[in-house]
């Protein structure tokens, strides 16, 4: 046995604290110190850190059970009321913000590449970019809202909401054109185990309202924390396993479950502590780690390049006039769609079930790669920017 990943554990955890506190002097999210740390640490600069081989694998989980549980904090502290009052404007958002890049990366590949949009094949490798570019990461901007104090505000939970739904229209947009291209890809499976996921998530709701009682009595209790623990980890694991939706989607689901509970602050109290001091330090850091950008060529850094701009332009377009058009305004506008523009780890999924299908080509990975470290890295920034008021300077959580 391996003793070397307490040396890499060490080594992310400072890394990350130290540059998380050095962001924050000069007035950048603690978060994008994070990200940077992955970045120096890894195969990019100074290849101390990998993903791969066994101690990878253990980094790699860890990174997972990060996320999960910034989602499932996420949840806890949402307000179930403007939750349900934004629903719809979460709908459009997210109905729009797929349209958007979709269109955006479609025309981006074919016009970069001058590909013959009646070539079937070629068209379909277009689309299947655009497809790539629909997706949303919100884990970064969870983050980086917590850390501002405005998670549980109007932009705040029209953001989560509107991640989930684009995770469930991704998938839809995702079978269909899989379908294209591969015949033993159904869409009408995926929509059937949508459904049903939706009517899973209403008996749980239910069954959790109902249980209310049961459940307050061991408030401030430590079993509570791991019963909770526990739950989340079964609907997240249900949610991937049996329906094929995101693992951090389920969490999430867990969270609000709870978020009317009188155990909620105890518990998100006690994942608070153990997901900031250790889980969430090697989430953010295990992006920056997979970054390896060596062997692109001029012109594929060109596309590269581009595709990073429409892939920002495009959610902030389509994300923010979804918003609008629910009678935003244009500052709320511009904050939901920059708190849609990251990526993360869902572009890279998408990117790889598009490689087994040979929707895209092994070139393509760069620039989706690059497409990920951008806006993961400009996602916190932007959020930075645009929340920021005049006059009176915004109240920052401890990190």
């Amino acid at each position: 046995m391996s003793y070397e990943f307490l040396l890499w554990i060490a080594l992310i955890l400072l890394s990350t604290k130290l540059l998380g506190l050095m962001c924050k002097a000069i007035n950048l999210p603690e978060v994008v110190g994070a990200l940077l740390a992955g970045i120096i640490l890894g195969p990019s600069a100074l290849n101390l850190v990998s993903v791969n081989g066994e101690t990878g694998s253990f980094l790699t989980y860890a990174a997972e059970l990060g996320v999960i549980f910034l989602m499932f904090s996420a949840g806890l502290d949402t307000d179930l009321k403007e939750l349900q009052a934004n629903i719809g404007a979460s709908f459009v958002t997210a109905l729009i913000g797929v349209i958007v890049p979709l269109l955006g990366g479609t025309l981006c590949y074919g016009l970069f590449f001058h590909e013959n949009f009646g070539d079937y094949d070629e068209l379909l490798k277009s689309i299947f970019i655009g497809v790539v570019l629909t997706a949303t990461s919100v884990s970064i901007t969870v983050e980086t809202l917590r850390e501002m104090g405005k998670l549980s505000g109007k932009v705040g939970t029209t953001i989560l909401g509107a991640a989930i739904i684009d995770d469930i229209l991704g998938m839809i947009v995702l079978a269909i054109v899989s379908s294209m291209k591969d015949t033993t890809v159904r869409p009408s499976i995926v929509l059937v185990k949508i459904l049903l996921y939706a009517v899973l998530i209403m008996i749980l709701f239910v069954l959790c309202g109902r249980m209310e009682f049961v459940i307050e009595k061991a408030d401030h209790k430590r079993r509570v924390a791991i019963f909770a623990i526990a739950f989340c980890f079964i609907l997240a694991y249900v949610s991937e396993e049996a329906f094929g939706i995101a693992d951090i989607t389920g969490a999430y689901f867990a969270g609000v479950m709870l978020c009317r509970s009188k155990i909620k602050d105890y518990v998100d109290i006690k994942i608070h502590d153990v997901s900031t001091v250790f889980f969430s330090c090697i989430f953010f850091a295990s992006v920056g780690l997979k970054v390896t950008l060596g062997g692109m060529g001029v012109r594929i850094w060109g596309f590269a390049l581009l595709l990073a701009l429409v892939a920002i332009l495009s959610k902030l377009v389509g994300c923010g006039l979804g918003a609008k058009l629910c009678k935003f305004t244009w500052k709320e506008s511009i904050q939901t769609g920059v708190g849609m523009i990251s990526r993360g780890e869902v572009a890279l999924i998408v990117a790889e079930k598009g490689r087994q299908c040979g929707l895209i080509d092994e070139d393509m990975f760069a620039p989706v790669i690059l497409v990920v470290i951008v806006t993961t890295l400009v996602t916190p920034i932007l959020l930075k920017v645009a929340f920021k008021e005049r006059g009176n300077k915004p109240v920052e959580a401890e990190v």
